[in-house]
C-alpha cells in the first residue's frame, strides 16, 4: 500500500510540476522591438546613444494614419520610444545629460519637432505632458527613392558627431547630435 500511495504522489507530483514550470510563449509582435546605436558597429562596446522602438510596418496604409501630422507621436509603436545617451551630448542647441528619455515626435508636411522627454517606460503617447520636455528641435522632412515599409532609426558619423535618421515609406528626417 505504501509503494502505491508513494507513487501516486510522486505521479501527482511530476504532474503538476509539469503544468507549473510550462511556459506559454506569445506570438512574434507585429511591430518588433529593435534598437540602433551610435557606434553602429557591435565591435564596439562604447557607445554613446542607442535607441530602442518597435518597428511598425505600413503594408499599404497611409504614414499620415498612423503618425498624423500635428499630433504627439510615440516615435514607433507599443511603447514609446526610449533613447538613451551614455555621455553628454548637445541635441539640436541643448546640452542633454547621459541618461534615458523617451523619444516622441511630431510629424508635419515639411518639418517634424523632435522631443526628448524625462518621462520614461510610457505607452504610447497617451500621457505626454509638454511639461516634462527636455527639448525640442524642429528639423525638415526629405524624401528619398527608397521605400522603407518599416519604420526605421540609423545613425551616421558626421563633422559634428553623429545625425539620427528617422525613415518610414519616403519620408526622412535627420536629427544632428553633436558630441
Amino acid at each position: 500500500m505504501k509503494t502505491v500511495i508513494k507513487t501516486l504522489v510522486l505521479t501527482l507530483a511530476l504532474i503538476f510540476s509539469y503544468t507549473a514550470n510550462a511556459q506559454k510563449f506569445p506570438d512574434l509582435d507585429k511591430s518588433p522591438m529593435d534598437a540602433a546605436t551610435f557606434p553602429s558597429s557591435y565591435k564596439i562596446s562604447d557607445k554613446i546613444v542607442k535607441v530602442v522602438y518597435s518597428r511598425p510596418s505600413l503594408k499599404g496604409r497611409d504614414i499620415s494614419k498612423l503618425a498624423p501630422n500635428f499630433e504627439v507621436w510615440r516615435t514607433g509603436a507599443n511603447e514609446a520610444t526610449e533613447i538613451t545617451f551614455y555621455k553628454p551630448v548637445t541635441f539640436g542647441d541643448t546640452k542633454v545629460k547621459p541618461g534615458t528619455y523617451t523619444l516622441f515626435t511630431i510629424p508635419g508636411e515639411k518639418e517634424w519637432t523632435i522631443i526628448l522627454s524625462s518621462d520614461i517606460n510610457v505607452w504610447g503617447a497617451y500621457t505626454y505632458k509638454k511639461e516634462h520636455d527636455v527639448v525640442r528641435i524642429k528639423v525638415p522632412v526629405s524624401e528619398s527613392k527608397e521605400v522603407l515599409d518599416a519604420f526605421s532609426i540609423a545613425f551616421e558619423e558626421s563633422e559634428t558627431g553623429a545625425d539620427m535618421y528617422i525613415g518610414w515609406g519616403t519620408l526622412r528626417v535627420k536629427a544632428p547630435l553633436t558630441l
